[in-house]
């Protein structure tokens, strides 16, 4: 699926959730977007779950 239409739907979803559930519905919906995106990325082999613990001096080599 083409990243527009994603963008589009999850502004979608978060614009239906901020208006029929208020501001709270909203975050609630950010919230569980983004950690579903997080863990899709894992499910693809995108992130470890390393690249969460590593500090910065680590990533650089």
């Amino acid at each position: 699926m083409n990243m527009a239409v994603v963008g589009m739907i999850a502004g979608m979803a978060l614009g239906f959730a901020g208006y029929f559930g208020g501001f709270g519905a909203f975050l609630l919906v950010a919230a569980l977007g983004a950690i579903g995106f997080v863990v899709g990325r894992f499910l693809e082999g995108d992130l470890e779950p390393g690249d969460f613990f590593r500090s910065r001096d680590e990533r650089r080599r």
